[in-house]
């Protein structure tokens, strides 16, 4: 039997399966919108989705897709911190369980609280079906899906399954219209389901110094600070947000062992 948990206590919760249970989240990441920089407009987009999914208004499941490190997942973390108290929660569940998702929804949609069902690196192998778990969620099936729950996933490619060249060899086109093939109209049915995408691009080296200089704001010397950074930037080959959040970690570990 589902743990019953506590939601006007308990913020958000993660799926595990071999207990079926939801286990409360003591420890939340404290990360805020307004640390999350270079991405302004996947951020308003987010929020004023979020805002009237919150306000009971027709609101899109979102698809984040994009480069590892540039703030996907960050950016859904720091929407329950905002919007918490407003009664917001999240349920996080990995792609592989989501055979149990429409049992987990069934114990949530009469609920007051406003759901968003969090799939982190979301993606699905050739001949992997249980995306399809996720499909009846979105939209629903013979019943409508419930007005409480949002699916908001993340994920490095847009159309969440891989394509393959040979499947786009029959691709037609007809008055000027492209027909797909039944396997690429399958997998584009997925990501279709989620109304609003968000991508996420790399920074260049300008962006990143500026993500940098955020984390460093009384740092004496811009011009070492930035060799620095792009230094340890080519050792990760990747110049994100995270990387900078990264090197801010091991400089500060640095400091602390002089």
């Amino acid at each position: 039997m589902m743990q019953i948990i506590d939601w006007d206590n308990v913020l958000a919760a993660i799926w595990r399966p071999k207990s079926a249970r939801l286990r409360p989240v003591r420890r939340l990441d404290t990360i805020d919108l307004d640390s999350l920089l270079g991405i302004d407009a996947q951020k308003h987009a987010l929020v004023a989705n979020t805002r009237l999914f919150l306000a009971g208004k027709p609101a899109n499941n979102a698809l984040l897709w994009g480069s590892r490190g540039t703030g996907k997942s960050s950016l859904i973390k720091a929407l329950l911190n905002r919007f918490g108290d407003s009664g917001l929660r999240i349920i996080e569940i990995d792609k592989d369980d989501l055979v149990d998702l429409p049992e987990i929804v069934d114990g949530i949609r009469d609920l007051p609280q406003k759901f968003i069902v969090f799939c982190d690196d979301l993606s699905f192998e050739e001949g992997e079906s249980s995306y399809k778990h996720l499909k009846s969620i979105i939209e629903g099936s013979i019943e409508l899906p419930p007005e409480n729950v949002l699916v908001y996933a993340t994920s490095n490619r847009r159309h969440l399954i891989p394509e393959k060249l040979s499947e786009n060899a029959d691709v037609k086109l007809v008055d000027g219209e492209l027909h797909y093939t039944d396997a690429i109209e399958e997998k584009l049915s997925l990501a279709d389901r989620f109304g609003l995408w968000l991508s996420f691009y790399p920074s260049d080296l300008q962006q990143y110094f500026r993500l940098v200089d955020a984390l460093f704001p009384d740092y004496p010397d811009r011009e070492e600070l930035h060799l620095l950074a792009r230094q340890f930037a080519m050792t990760r080959a990747s110049r994100s947000g995270r990387t900078a959040r990264q090197f801010y970690l091991s400089m500060q570990q640095g400091q602390d062992s002089d």
